[in-house]
């Protein structure tokens, strides 16, 4: 009988998701391999072992952000972590901003110059 049992860290995420993160994992190890460093180099850079290097690599959701963020500078990559939720790129919320500015806007009155005695 052979099942395919879906991995623990993956149940529940969502198809896109689980696609997303497999392709951060291909490019990291693409990022690495055109560098011609060697996975063991990587890992041991990144104090993390070379089993977490590959999960990193096969895309498994359940490594943390920080080993991935701690990866991508090793192979010097780091300023691009940044780039995942920059909000001058999103479009949606932006969107919803410019939906809340108010429509018209008064000018200030100018009050009378207070007289002194």
């Amino acid at each position: 009988m052979n099942i395919m049992v879906e991995k623990r860290s993956e149940y529940g995420l969502p198809l896109p998701v689980r696609r997303e993160v497999r392709k951060l994992g291909r490019d990291i190890r693409e990022a690495r391999l055109r560098r011609r460093i060697p996975a063991a180099v990587v890992a041991e850079r990144a104090s993390i072992s070379r089993t977490t290097l590959f999960k990193l690599e096969k895309g498994d959701p359940g490594v943390s952000i920080g080993i991935i963020g701690t990866v991508l500078f090793v192979l010097g990559m780091s300023g691009r972590l940044s780039q995942i939720a920059d909000i001058r790129r999103d479009e949606q919320g932006l969107a919803l901003d410019e939906e809340r500015l108010p429509q018209r806007i008064r000018p200030m009155r100018r009050r009378p110059a207070k007289e002194w005695d």
